[in-house]
């Protein structure tokens, strides 16, 4: 059933011992991806291990069964083993998003609903920096407008594996995880200003794009124009004397990117030009991938992050989410940074359905 894993036992082996020569690690480039590759195998070559040493134990059982009937139930609880391996591996072999491992650029906007959706983009910016907590990462604000009732109009962040963007355990990377939360996340509450106590509907928008490195996108500095300005903080205010806030254009396709929150001039161009850098990179995936729609159909998901994706109901304490049918009455909890049953919702309907492709 799995002949084509072999290949894959020989290509781990051979990773193994390149990784075991000291000279492999002279060039940590190539080390890095030696390792990601084999910490991208190991999880299936191990389930595939499982998989054929319980099917020479079923025959051993099914032997020892034919003299001895008190060996039955072994076998049936063998059976039943391989059946949760085979699952599993057949999970494990569904073709990997090779942007998995990668950090992400999160952006979250306020939308309709005013002075109530930039509170619920607080709402939502305070839920993925706890998620991110949780799950162990680094986060970093770049950049943000703050609104005047303490929310924020646009905010963005890096969010990073603490070493950076290394081998991560399949599936668990943060682009992995977070790359379902991108699009429209509706709130239903009675907003902080409404004296009558009615039920308001507004809206935020959440981008997640993976954080390009320099060598996925080669920018031409000559291809950008850089504006210099002064930050200013809610209302307008100034909140500097000098024209240390960066927006850069980059000219050929006419993507923009902005940093204010850095001391220094220097500091919020390196800010923007990572913002504009993964933007780049996403624009160039989307393009790339809609030239190539007939040809990878195993490959598109159910969760379309364009649509509006989730509704946070304050009253009854439920988090739905649309796409997946998904729901649960325990929002504080999700707002608290919980969120792992949400996105293992997405996770599970994205593999169901490359598994159906792929049949």
């Amino acid at each position: 059933m799995f002949e084509a894993v072999e290949d894959l036992v020989g290509e781990h082996a051979d990773l193994e011992k390149k990784l075991a020569d000291p000279s492999v690690h002279a060039d940590q480039a190539n080390a890095r991806r030696l390792s990601k590759r084999y910490a991208e195998l190991t999880p299936i070559i191990g389930a595939y291990r499982s998989w054929k040493q319980t099917g020479d134990d079923i025959g051993t059982a099914r032997e020892l069964a034919a003299e001895d009937p008190d060996f039955a139930a072994e076998v049936k609880d063998l059976e039943q083993r391989r059946e949760e391996i085979t699952e599993r591996l057949r999970l494990l072999l569904v073709p990997r998003d090779p942007s998995d491992d990668k950090d992400v650029i999160l952006e979250v906007k306020a939308g309709a609903g005013g002075d109530e959706s930039a509170l619920f983009a607080g709402d939502l910016l305070r839920m993925y920096l706890r998620y991110a907590e949780r799950a162990g990462w680094k986060a970093e604000i770049i950049d943000s407008t703050e609104s005047e009732l303490g929310g924020y109009k646009d905010v963005q962040v890096a969010v990073k594996t603490k070493g950076g963007n290394g081998a991560t355990e399949p599936g668990q990377g943060v682009w992995a995880r977070l790359k379902y939360e991108g699009g429209v996340h509706r709130v239903q509450r009675v907003p902080a200003t409404e004296s009558q106590g009615r039920i308001h509907t507004s809206a935020a928008g959440v981008l997640v794009t993976p954080e390009a490195e320099e060598i996925d996108v080669e920018i031409n500095p000559n291809d950008l124009r850089i504006d210099v300005y002064r930050s200013s903080g809610p209302g307008g205010q100034s909140v500097n004397t000098t024209d240390s806030a960066v927006r850069i254009t980059h000219l050929p396709t006419g993507v923009v990117a902005s940093c204010q929150n850095e001391k220094s001039q220097l500091q919020n161009k390196e800010q923007a030009l990572r913002i504009l850098r993964s933007r780049l990179l996403a624009a160039a995936q989307e393009e790339a991938e809609s030239k190539a729609a007939d040809a990878r159909r195993s490959q598109v998901r159910t969760v379309d992050r364009s649509e509006k994706i989730r509704t946070y109901n304050f009253p009854e304490n439920r988090i739905s989410d649309h796409r997946v049918g998904f729901k649960a009455y325990n929002l504080d909890q999700v707002l608290d940074g919980d969120l792992d049953a949400v996105i293992q919702a997405c996770v599970d309907a994205d593999s169901a359905a490359k598994l159906a492709a792929a049949q």
